[in-house]
């Protein structure tokens, strides 16, 4: 496992949340991220695969209370490559404008350098909406490194507990600090949160998301509902710092 050699620098772990259920659905969810105390860093909103055709008043609603207590919210959208560049600005300018969101998570993000490009050209316009926005790219692996010029932060793996304990950082990373990278682990057991948050800090992640949900054989999302142990992790992500 590759440590990041990050000197002295401290920097505070805390939570980016996928993104829950409709807040109908998933009321306690929504409910538990306004609590004093809880180490959030942003929070996903995902209305109907994307913003919806119509705005939604819960999830606006649910956002608001969010963005109150001082936390980012992210509107979802479907990477380039699945859609055209027209058609994510469209949807971001949707949820800019029904949900007041911060920023974006683009959805499975391409990682190979050949697409970079076409990122670039999707986040310069997304940026023309508006010119703060956090912007998140949701690779899920660990991309080519100009993605680190583009974009704020890189979810650099998402997936099964069963690989990333095995897993390793990318030599390149060692050159950005730990703030720029996210971290998405389903299936980890209560018993290995803090093994969990280790490999974290090893590889320099400073955001994170673990979870005791599954897939199932990719039936269900593990990201909607809350972890079984969502007081425990708020606990040991709160008092955890990335060397």
């Amino acid at each position: 496992m590759h440590h990041r050699g990050t000197g002295t620098a401290r920097t505070r772990t805390a939570l980016g949340i996928p993104g829950y259920a409709h807040p109908l659905l998933a009321r306690a969810e929504w409910a538990g991220l306004t609590r004093p105390g809880t180490p959030l860093h942003w929070v996903t909103l995902d209305v109907a695969d994307g913003p919806g055709v119509l705005p939604d008043p819960h999830c606006l609603e649910a956002a608001g209370h969010v963005r109150n207590a001082g936390v980012r919210v992210l509107g979802r959208l479907a990477a380039p490559g699945s859609r055209t560049v027209a058609e994510v600005v469209t949807d971001a300018h949707r949820y800019l404008e029904w949900y007041r969101v911060d920023g974006f998570l683009l959805d499975r993000c391409p990682a190979e350098g050949a697409a970079l490009p076409e990122v670039r050209r999707t986040l310069a316009a997304l940026r023309t909406l508006r010119d703060d926005a956090h912007i998140v790219l949701g690779h899920g692996v660990h991309p080519d490194p100009g993605y680190a010029e583009v974009a704020d932060q890189l979810v650099t793996f998402s997936g099964p507990w069963s690989a990333y304990r095995w897993s390793q950082a990318a030599q390149w990373t060692a050159d950005h600090p730990p703030e720029r990278f996210c971290h998405f682990v389903h299936g980890v057991p209560r018993s290995h949160l803090e093994e969990a948050l280790r490999v974290a800090r090893w590889q320099g992640a400073a955001t994170v998301y673990f979870t005791d949900r599954t897939d199932r054989g990719g039936r269900v999302d593990p990201w909607a509902s809350l972890p079984g142990y969502w007081d425990d992790i708020v606990s040991r992500v709160g008092t955890g710092v990335s060397e």
